[in-house]
């Protein structure tokens, strides 16, 4: 299997190539030639199967210039016992009629970043032998909170990389700027940048494509790469994850092989819900994919209206993973939509970097209402969410409350009431302000690790020891920079 550019056709490379690169020289996402089709018996075949042995199957279909034995490495390393706090790696649970919560936060940083960037380090030191031997991977990221740990956590102290985060100094929870300033590891670096996460994310693709810059490390035999969701590497072993659930729910006796079953995704950068489309096209009979936003509900609007306008106020929410306005991976949603038209997805994003926003055409506006539903949600509701459902037995972080919130206003709406699998992108104490504020009063004076306590006393859910000893701990990483100065703390970091 080949892959290509969102924005060039002519593009041609193996998947080793794709997760390297990271991103196309044209500034366009890799995407493969074609989506594999998997048949009722190969789902048959996944079901009894545990987390690794699935993926193993899976990824094989993607990763076709990988060998079996490159695949089992990576997916045994990634998913080793005692990596994740659960056997299943992803166990699902339901909490309702209907409701199928997928846990996605049980691996080392507490959040589905972890579903993907315990793989990718594997993934692209084996990719990198293949191509680019000689060379140092630079990971560049832009994160809005969980990426950044994540990535830090899987490429720390990786032999032949290093890896800068940039955070928006004012938009991550305290939980998650404790996690990454904290960071241990001899290749990592971090820093604030002041800003949102979209100055950041623009910050970081731009140095991606500076030819000056690439010719700058070249020299010093070194070579960009991402560890955000643009990286092929992070996307594909999210598919994993939908076909596995799909697959819990056969085995638990939720639904028979062949039954449609909803997806609800809290998605800001649309990865994470373009994983899912990934799997229904692949031939798992998922129904409505179901986006979720909070207040920065740019992507509603635009799978409702067909227009994506990013000019409009930025809020900063309980939810900070989806305070996002620029969505990265819709483009490779348009691509597949517009039939592989790379002149027609260059158009819209050159709209989008010079005017702001792009209205797609009829025919790709009635794929995406046949695809997609979408709500959004504010704080106010999302922390209702949070109460409701804690009362019910189950505690939610903020990302997942949207997700849920969002749902039950769409089994209002349409009355499509099929099993349904949310996705939770978070453990709860990450964000441990918000949700304490949901379910408790909390004291004006209760600092990060005070509301900790009080949520554990409140609720009975224990904290994970990754955050719970994060307390006392002094940062690493102070720096702060703006958006115009990002490439000169990249060269500090690797003394250039």
């Amino acid at each position: 299997m080949l892959y290509t550019s969102t924005r060039d056709k002519s593009v041609k490379v193996t998947s080793a190539q794709a997760i390297a690169q990271g991103i196309s020289k044209d500034g366009g996402l890799f995407v493969p030639e074609t989506i594999p089709a998997i048949s009722k018996q190969f789902v048959d075949s996944l079901v009894g199967l545990d987390y690794i042995s699935r993926a193993k199957k899976v990824l094989a279909l993607y990763l076709t210039d990988y060998t079996e034995e490159e695949i089992d490495m990576c997916v045994s390393g990634a998913y080793a016992k005692g990596k994740f706090s659960s056997d299943k790696v992803s166990p699902i649970k339901t909490i309702a009629e209907g409701k199928n919560i997928l846990e996605l936060w049980r691996g080392p940083t507490c959040a589905f970043k972890d579903m993907a960037l315990q793989l990718l380090p594997y993934l692209l030191t084996t990719a990198a032998k293949k191509t680019v031997a000689d060379k140092t991977i630079v990971i560049l990221v832009a994160t809005s909170g969980d990426t950044g740990k994540a990535a830090l956590e899987g490429f720390k102290d990786v032999d032949g990389t290093k890896i800068m985060v940039f955070y928006p100094n004012d938009g991550v929870s305290p939980m998650q700027k404790l996690q990454m300033t904290t960071q241990a590891g001899e290749n990592v670096a971090v820093c604030a940048i002041n800003g949102n996460f979209d100055d950041a994310q623009s910050g970081v693709k731009k140095i991606f494509t500076d030819k000056e810059v690439a010719a700058k490390l070249d020299e010093k035999g070194m070579m960009f790469s991402s560890a955000n969701s643009i990286n092929w590497g992070r996307l594909v072993p999210q598919i994993v994850y939908y076909i596995s659930a799909y697959c819990d729910l056969i085995e638990n006796g939720t639904i028979k092989n062949g039954d449609e079953v909803n997806v609800v995704v809290p998605t800001g950068n649309f990865g994470n819900i373009l994983a899912a489309y990934y799997a229904k096209k692949m031939g798992i009979p998922f129904g409505k994919l179901i986006c979720a936003s909070n207040a920065n509900n740019v992507l509603t609007d635009f799978l409702k209206t067909g227009t994506y306008d990013r000019n409009r106020k930025f809020f900063t929410t309980t939810s900070p993973s989806m305070d996002i306005l620029i969505s990265s991976n819709l483009e490779r949603l348009l691509y597949h939509l517009t039939d592989e038209s790379a002149e027609t997805v260059s158009k819209w994003m050159t709209e989008l970097n010079t005017q702001g926003k792009y209205t797609v055409c009829d025919k790709v506006k009635a794929l995406v209402t046949e695809l997609f539903d979408a709500g959004c949600c504010d704080d106010k509701e999302t922390a209702q969410t949070i109460a409701d459902t804690y009362k019910n037995g189950y505690l939610l972080d903020t990302h997942t409350a949207v997700a849920v919130k969002v749902y039950d206003e769409y089994v209002k709406a349409t009355g499509d009431k099929k099993e349904t699998i949310i996705a939770s992108t978070a453990n709860p104490y990450k964000f441990s302000a918000a949700v304490l504020g949901a379910v408790a009063e909390v004291p004006e004076d209760a600092d990060e690790f005070r509301q900790v306590e009080l949520l554990r006393e409140t609720t009975g859910e224990e904290c994970p020891e990754q955050l719970a000893t994060l307390k006392g701990k002094s940062p690493r990483f102070t720096d702060c920079c703006n958006k115009e100065d990002m490439i000169n703390k990249v060269y500090d970091m690797l003394g250039i």
